[in-house]
C-alpha cells in the first residue's frame, strides 16, 4: 500500500509542533493522545492498527496489538481523515518539551528504527511495528531493552525528541552515544552496545555502564535531553528538597502579608 502524499509544518523553535495539511479524503495516522488541534471537515476514529494492511485480519490486528501493549504502548493508533470539499489541517504535539523530526522515508531507504516511544504521527499506509534486538548485549542494556519501533513506507513520518536534535550522517564509520539520547536511525545502519571505557570509568565516569554504537552508511538521529534524565533530575530534586519548598513559600507569603499590612 502506498502512502498518502501529506503536506506539512513545523510550527516553533524549541517546544514543536507539527501542522500537517490533508487533501479531501487523506488519512494522518497518530500516536493515541498527540492530537493538539484539528480544523473544520477532519474527522477522527480510534483503531486497532495503523492501516497500512487494509486486509489484515482480526488476529493480525490482536498480534499487533499485543506486542504494542507489551511494550507499553496503547494498542491503539488514531485516524484523522479529511472528510470536507476543501484542505484542512490538523496539529499534532510531543507529550514533553523537545522537537519533531520530519522523516521522509521514501529518502531513508523506506524503513527508520526508533524508540519505542518517539513515533508521534505518519501518513496513512506507514507500517509502524514493535521489533525486538536479537543480540543479547543490547537487549540488556540498550536503555530500550530488546525493544524499537520501526516505521517502514515512502511517505512522511514524524518522531519526537527531547531538547535539540543532532542529525549525523554515517558514511561507514562508528558513532557512540549514550543510550537515552538516541532517537533513531535509519534501517541500513548497524545498532549494538558496547562498554563505556574500562572499570573505573564505568564505575566513576558519570556516564553510564554502556555506550550504544552505532556503524554503517546512513542517518542517525539524537536528542540532548532524554525524558528519562529530565524526569530523573526532577524526581531527585523532590527527594532531596525534603518539602522544603512549602516552608519557604509559607515565609514568602508571609512577608508579603506583612508588606500588605504596612
Amino acid at each position: 500500500m502506498r502512502c498518502h502524499e501529506i503536506d506539512y509544518q513545523i510550527k516553533g523553535a524549541e517546544l514543536q509542533l507539527v501542522e500537517v495539511e490533508l487533501d479531501p479524503g487523506e488519512t494522518v495516522v497518530a500516536e493515541a493522545g498527540a492530537m493538539t488541534y484539528m480544523e473544520e471537515g477532519i474527522s477522527f476514529e480510534t483503531r486497532m492498527g495503523d492501516g497500512s494492511n487494509p486486509d489484515q485480519g482480526i488476529m493480525g490486528k490482536l498480534f499487533s496489538a499485543g506486542k504494542r501493549m507489551f511494550t507499553g504502548e496503547s494498542i491503539f493508533t488514531t485516524h484523522f481523515t479529511n472528510q470536507g470539499s476543501g484542505k484542512s489541517r490538523v496539529g499534532f504535539s510531543a507529550p514533553y518539551p523537545g522537537n519533531v523530526v520530519p522523516l521522509n522515508m521514501a529518502e531513508l531507504g523506506e524503513r527508520v528504527v526508533c524508540q519505542k516511544d518517539a513515533f508521534l504521527c505518519a501518513a496513512l499506509g506507514t507500517k509502524i511495528d514493535i521489533t525486538f534486538n536479537r543480540k543479547l548485549g543490547a537487549g540488556l542494556f540498550g536503555g530500550e531493552g530488546f525493544i524499537l519501533q520501526t516505521l517502514e513506507g515512502d511517505g512522511m513520518a514524524f518522531i519526537q525528541a527531547g531538547g535539540t536534535v543532532i542529525e549525523k550522517q554515517l558514511n561507514g564509520e562508528t558513532l557512540r552515544v549514550d543510550t537515552g539520547c538516541l532517537v533513531g536511525f535509519s534501517g541500513n545502519v548497524e545498532y549494538d552496545i558496547a562498554r563505556a571505557g574500562g572499570l573505573k570509568s564505568m564505575v566513576f565516569g558519570g556516564e553510564g555502564l554502556f555506550l550504544a554504537t552505532l556503524t554503517g552508511h546512513g542517518r542517525v538521529w539524537l536528542q540532548s535531553l532524554p525524558f528519562s534524565r529530565m524526569a530523573d533530575r526532577i524526581l531527585a530534586h523532590a527527594a532531596s528538597s525534603g518539602g522544603k519548598d512549602k516552608g519557604e513559600g509559607s515565609v514568602l507569603g508571609g512577608v508579603g502579608r506583612t508588606l500588605d499590612g504596612d
